[in-house]
Order: structure tokens, then C-alpha cells, then sequence
């Protein structure tokens, strides 16, 4: 399991480095079970086949809209739970999947919909949320224009006699960022909750 470990991880990052912890710690077990030379080269041919094959599945029109939102999306969610860290993302991730990422999924299509043919295959996800109490999930960037053209944030709201909700909205660039566009609630408890990415 190592040799194939070493391999793979060899071939992954295209040679450039090889795991030669793993290699020494095995070397004095299996001294007496190496391989021959045409085993190793036949491993290796299989593997970078694979790997070949791998490379050359690709989606029939990766500029389509759905592609694209499909993309976005995907990206959406990770920085989402990014932002929210281990101890939040463990009691809310569930509910954020099944309630307030279709709808972030929904706003998403709305973007790319809004704008001219193939404006938004330039559209990316930014990767830097804010820590602490900051508000900011991710932005969509427009690489294209160097732009931002929405907000993604999650604030915490102290309800009085309910507890802590966190409150996920967006910003529109089209009025310069300053409607709030509700997408949901996610309900905490009523102690207050930890800071982003603790």
C-alpha cells in the first residue's frame, strides 16, 4: 500500500515531489520483496493511463449557464462552510444545504441570467471570508471587468426572547451594494454563538 501511495502521490503532483518518508520506512521490511524494474515501469504505465483518462473528462459545453452556476454554486458552498468553521458548520450545515444554498443556487442563476452571452463564464467565487464577526461570505467576481458584481453575507441577529439566527443576504452591484436582498434564516440557540471560522 505505500509503494502504490508513493506512486500515486508521484504522479499526482507530476514528479515533482516524492514521498521519501514512506519510501525509507518500508525499505527495511520489504528488502527481500522488491519489485523487479518491468513491474515497477508496468505500475507506473497503468497508473499514468488512468490518469490520462482522468484528465480527458471534461463537461460538453463548459461555458454553459447551468455549467457555470453549477460551478459557482459548488464554490458557494465551500466557502459557506469555510466561513462557518468546525464548531458552527457541525450543528448547521444540514439545514444550510437543504434550505438556504438553493436558494443562494437560485440568486446565482439570476446573476449569470442577467447578463449579456457568455459576460458570465468570467464569473468567479472570491475565496476569503471574514473571521471573526466580519459579515462576508463571498463576493462574484467579475474577472473579465475587475469587479465585483455581488455580496454574499451572513449576519447574526439577537433576536429579543427568540435567541441568535444568522441572517444570509446579498448585495447587488447594480445599485452599488446598498439593498439588502434577504435569502433565509438559519436559527442557532439562545447563547451566542462562536466566532466565524473558530
Amino acid at each position: 500500500m505505500r509503494k502504490i501511495a508513493v506512486v500515486l502521490v508521484t504522479i499526482a503532483t507530476l514528479g515533482i515531489y516524492t514521498p521519501t518518508a514512506l519510501l525509507e520506512a518500508n525499505a527495511d521490511e520489504d528488502k527481500d520483496t522488491l519489485s523487479s524494474k518491468a513491474d515497477v515501469n508496468e505500475a507506473v504505465s497503468d497508473s499514468t493511463e488512468a490518469e490520462q483518462i482522468d484528465f480527458n473528462i471534461a463537461p460538453d459545453k463548459p461555458s454553459s449557464r447551468d455549467y457555470i452556476v453549477n460551478q459557482l454554486t459548488e464554490k458557494a458552498k465551500e466557502q459557506t462552510i469555510t466561513k462557518f468553521g468546525p464548531k458552527i458548520a457541525s450543528r448547521v450545515e444540514d439545514e444550510f444545504t437543504s434550505v438556504i444554498l438553493p436558494n443562494i443556487e437560485a440568486v446565482l442563476q439570476t446573476i449569470v441570467e442577467k447578463n449579456a452571452a457568455d459576460e458570465y463564464t468570467y464569473f468567479a467565487i472570491t475565496e476569503e471570508p471574514a473571521k471573526g464577526y466580519g459579515e462576508r461570505i463571498f463576493n462574484v467576481y467579475d474577472n473579465k471587468k475587475a469587479e465585483d458584481v455581488a455580496k454574499f453575507h451572513v449576519r447574526r441577529d439577537n433576536r429579543p426572547m427568540e435567541g441568535y439566527y444568522f441572517n444570509f443576504h446579498y448585495h447587488l452591484s447594480s445599485d452599488g451594494f446598498k439593498e439588502h436582498h434577504d435569502i433565509g434564516d438559519i436559527f442557532w440557540e439562545k447563547n451566542t454563538p462562536p466566532k466565524w471560522m473558530a
